[in-house]
C-alpha cells in the first residue's frame, strides 16, 4: 500500500494511476479516520470489484458546525493505514488542510432541498462542508467508483444527486450500516461515548426495530429516547429512495456525542445486522 502525504506527489503519479487502472475500475472510500469495521467493509467491497482501491483519511474541518466537536474528532492514523492495507487498500491519501481548500473554502457547494432537513436542520453549513469535499475528492482521485455506508443516508443521497446533477463519471454506491453486536451503529464518534453511555446507545437500534414491528410512530421512539436520557435532535420519517420508501431518522445526544441511525421496516426485520 502506497501512502501520498501531499497530494502534489500524488498528481506527479495519477495521470500514469488512472491511465493503467481506471478502466478496469478504480474504487474510492472517503473517510476521516479512525477506522472501524464499516469503513473496512467499504475497502472490501471495492477491492472486490475495482483493480485499484484508494481511500483517503481527512477531518474535514468544513462540515463540523462545532469547533470543540473538530477538536475532539478520534485520530488514530498509524492503527487506520494499518487496517486500510490488511483490508485490500492499495493507496491511501492523507492531504493537508491546505491541500485540500487552497482558496480557503471560497467556493463551496450548496444544495437547497433535502439538505435543509435532518442534519441539515441541526448542523447548519454541514452539508456544504460534506458535498464540496467530497466533489474535490473525486476530482482528485479520478476513480470510477465510490462507497459509503447507509449510516449516513442523507449524506449517500446528497452525494448521489450531487454526482448526477454536475454529470459526473462515477458511481456512487451505498453498503448496509455495518452494526456492533448489540445492533450499535458502528461510528468513529462511538470511541467517545463513556462505558455507561456506550451501553445505553444500543437502545438507538432497539427502539428503531420495535417501532416498525410494533407499528409504532417516529414520536414514540422519540419518547422513550428522552425517557431513557437522551438529548434527541430528531426522529423524523422521510420517503427516499426511487421507490420512495418510508425510512426512519434518528440523531440524538449521550452527553456531547452525537450519534445518528436510520432503518426502514425491512431492515427492521431482518434486524440490520
Amino acid at each position: 500500500m502506497k501512502v501520498y502525504r501531499n497530494l502534489q506527489t500524488w498528481f506527479d503519479d495519477r495521470k500514469a494511476i488512472v491511465n493503467k487502472h481506471r478502466e478496469l475500475g478504480i474504487g474510492f472510500v472517503p473517510t476521516m479516520g479512525a477506522l472501524h469495521e464499516g469503513h473496512l467493509s467499504l475497502i472490501r467491497q471495492a477491492k472486490s470489484e475495482n483493480a485499484l482501491v484508494i481511500a483517503s483519511i481527512f477531518v474535514n474541518p468544513t462540515q463540523f458546525n462545532n469547533p470543540d466537536d473538530f477538536e475532539k474528532y478520534p485520530s488514530t492514523i498509524d492503527a487506520d493505514l494499518a487496517l486500510a492495507e490488511k483490508a485490500g487498500c492499495d493507496i491511501v491519501l492523507l492531504p493537508s488542510k491546505e491541500d485540500v481548500y487552497p482558496d480557503g473554502y471560497r467556493y463551496r457547494i450548496s444544495e437547497s432541498t433535502f439538505s435543509k432537513v435532518l442534519c441539515g436542520a441541526h448542523r447548519p453549513g454541514h452539508f456544504d462542508g460534506v458535498l464540496t469535499i467530497v466533489l474535490k475528492l473525486f476530482q482528485i482521485t479520478q476513480a470510477s467508483h465510490s462507497y459509503f455506508g447507509q449510516k449516513d443516508f442523507q449524506q449517500l443521497e446528497l452525494i448521489r444527486s450531487m454526482a448526477k446533477a454536475f454529470f459526473l463519471d462515477i458511481k456512487v454506491l451505498g453498503l448496509p450500516t455495518v452494526r456492533e453486536a448489540d445492533g450499535l451503529a458502528m461510528s468513529s464518534r462511538n470511541l467517545r461515548l463513556n462505558p455507561e453511555d456506550r451501553k445505553k446507545a444500543a437502545q438507538i437500534s432497539t427502539l428503531l426495530r420495535q417501532s416498525f414491528r410494533e407499528q409504532k410512530s417516529a414520536s414514540f421512539v422519540a419518547a422513550e429516547l428522552a425517557k431513557n436520557g437522551f438529548r434527541v435532535d430528531y426522529v423524523e420519517d422521510h420517503l427516499t429512495g426511487p421507490s420512495d420508501e418510508l425510512r426512519r431518522f434518528v440523531a440524538a445526544f449521550l452527553g456531547d456525542v452525537r450519534l445518528i441511525d436510520n432503518m426502514t421496516a425491512i431492515d427492521a426485520e431482518r434486524g440490520s445486522k
